[in-house]
């Protein structure tokens, strides 16, 4: 069995050269909101590492996204509805869309958000609006 670290100090300093380090924390401090926040400043991806708790915290999630709009595929699915989170992935990532819940997938105004930053982000919508015919 791995050991994970317990120490608050310990993985605050890992944090520091790589927020995914997060990933060698205790559940207690994958959950701590403070240790969190720090490992999503540093990477916003170390949100896959994150207490389903947090990831259903809008700050937590909000600072990872502005970090890296992929970090919505990490984020709880009432996150992924909620239109200012998936605006802000996608004006960071045009390809952070395919993680947006169905209803904000074809929504115009976050459709062509996506796009204006990556013109390819498109597919997701056409896809997803094909499926559903």
């Amino acid at each position: 069995m791995e050991t994970k670290i317990t120490n608050k100090n310990e993985i605050l300093e890992a944090i520091k050269n790589d927020g995914e380090a997060l990933e060698c924390a205790s559940e207690e401090l994958q959950n701590d909101k403070e240790v969190v926040l720090k490992a999503v400043e540093s990477r916003g991806q170390a949100l896959h590492y994150v207490s389903d708790n947090l990831k259903n915290d809008r700050d937590v999630v909000l600072t990872a996204i502005e970090k890296n709009g992929f970090a919505l595929q990490f984020a709880s699915e009432r996150l992924k509805d909620d239109r200012e989170v998936v605006l802000t992935a996608v004006k960071k990532n045009g390809w952070a869309l395919q993680y947006a819940s169905e209803r904000l997938y074809t929504d115009k105004e976050v459709m062509l958000t996506a796009v204006e930053n990556n013109r390819y982000a498109l597919k997701f919508s056409f896809q997803e609006m094909i499926e559903n015919l």
